[in-house]
């Protein structure tokens, strides 16, 4: 301990110290939080997307498999009118 300093002056400073560090961590700490809400939000939004993106998938798949369907239908029962025609000579 220095000659001028007293005990009190001493601890004070260790107290303003210690009040420094804490108020540095605790400003570490909010930054990494506002980090960590970024990151969350960007993660939420890439989810919503790929869904966004499955679902639009599945629905072409769906209205490709509906259009093949009539389509093949369609020229089974155009077929099936050309044997009849065939049959009865028209």
């Amino acid at each position: 301990m220095e000659p001028n300093s007293s005990p009190t002056s001493v601890d004070n400073l260790q107290a303003a110290l210690v009040a420094e560090q804490f108020s540095h961590v605790i400003d570490l700490l909010r930054s990494e939080q506002k980090l960590i809400n970024s990151r969350l939000d960007r993660l939420e939004a890439d989810s919503s997307d790929h869904e966004q993106r499955l679902r639009s998938a599945t629905d072409g798949v769906t209205q490709f498999k509906v259009w093949s369907g009539l389509a093949a239908g369609g020229s089974g029962i155009v077929s099936l009118i050309a044997l009849i025609r065939a049959f009865f000579g028209g």
